[in-house]
């Protein structure tokens, strides 16, 4: 007999979990097994938004993880076979402004959301809009990534949101080949950022969702990247990620991506860069950044210079003069005293 948990607002208690700095783990081990459901039925509100939880038995084993990316709330759950409902009463409540996009990891999902329904297998990816009433029912044990994304980033009508709700997006080719192993990837992996990459790799998964979004949407071919433009978008996240590594260079580049240097040049001439241009303003741009974030005297421009690649300070100070103007030493003298420039 399944057993749910409904109306639990008037006696529901904060789960405690294992914390760190950017990660909190929920476990329903952490609890009796009578317990478990109504344990977990907290966790979720307490971590992405309110809902009715159904299960079959008493008890219910499942664990999740939330991590930050910049602005963005990542989530991976696993757990057994379930339902869930998001009904009015918790939209009532006024929780429910990100929308979710989550990757099916493992297992399969049942989604019924704005009179569609349809099945997401391993590697699909959805949306979900949580100011409306949604119903998912996990036939399996599984494992689900959700990333909370502000709407007001994706610029998104309402309209809209409901044309991309109640479908899979398969991973096949295109973009969606490129979001579901990045949002995988950055999953696993978010805690391991620093803060200003982190920052930037969220720029890049929003582009990546929105771009994904209009695709689904029928947008006009000339408003989306074509073959060219996806392969950069995957090689700018590639750099990106890559980006305190002093042998980043054009030729590693290509390699790893099966595309001769001659093409690698060719795909950032068409941007008005270079590969070379481009990486070294990125990592300009981090090490102002953390210089600019770091109290006076606990880190040396040198540090700096070699976690963002650079492979010397004297490298560095040059390649900071040439685009900035300034020596690191004079920017930051100024910085410190009239503030970082936007």
């Amino acid at each position: 007999m399944a057993t749910a948990i409904g109306s639990y607002e008037e006696r529901r208690r904060p789960p405690t979990g294992a914390t760190s700095e950017r990660s909190r783990v929920l476990t329903t081990r952490s609890v009796p097994p009578e317990e478990s459901l109504e344990y977990w039925h907290d966790a979720v509100f307490d971590t992405l938004v309110g809902m009715d939880i159904a299960a079959e038995g008493g008890t219910y084993d499942a664990t999740l993880r939330t991590d930050r990316l910049g602005g963005l709330r990542i989530t991976t759950v696993e757990a057994d076979p379930g339902r869930v409902h998001r009904a009015p009463r918790f939209i009532a409540r006024g929780d429910g402004r990100e929308i979710f996009v989550t990757v099916q990891s493992t297992g399969r999902a049942r989604v019924e959301q704005d009179g569609r329904s349809t099945e997401l297998h391993t590697g699909d990816i959805g949306f979900f809009e949580t100011l409306r009433p949604f119903r998912t029912t996990f036939p399996e044990r599984f494992r689900l990534k959700i990333f909370a994304v502000p709407r007001s980033l994706l610029e998104l009508s309402e309209a809209d949101v409901r044309q991309l709700t109640g479908r899979a997006v398969h991973p096949g080719d295109g973009l969606p080949a490129l979001l579901g192993p990045l949002l995988e990837r950055l999953a696993d992996t978010s805690a391991s950022y620093t803060a200003p990459a982190a920052e930037r790799l969220a720029e890049s998964v929003v582009d990546l969702v929105a771009a994904t979004a209009a695709d689904q949407l029928g947008a006009e071919p000339a408003d989306l990247p074509g073959a060219d433009g996806v392969l950069l978008l995957r090689i700018r996240t590639y750099i990106r990620w890559h980006l305190s590594d002093p042998a980043l260079t054009p030729t590693a580049i290509a390699r790893v991506h099966g595309i001769s240097v001659r093409y690698l040049h060719r795909l950032f001439q068409a941007e008005g860069t270079t590969v070379c241009q481009w990486i070294r303003d990125l990592r300009l741009r981090e090490c102002r950044r953390e210089l600019a974030a770091r109290p006076a005297g606990s880190v040396s421009l040198g540090q700096v210079a070699r976690r963002w690649g650079f492979t010397s300070a004297a490298g560095f100070g040059k390649a900071f003069r040439s685009s900035f103007g300034l020596s690191p030493t004079d920017w930051l003298d100024r910085a410190r005293t009239d503030g970082p420039p936007c």
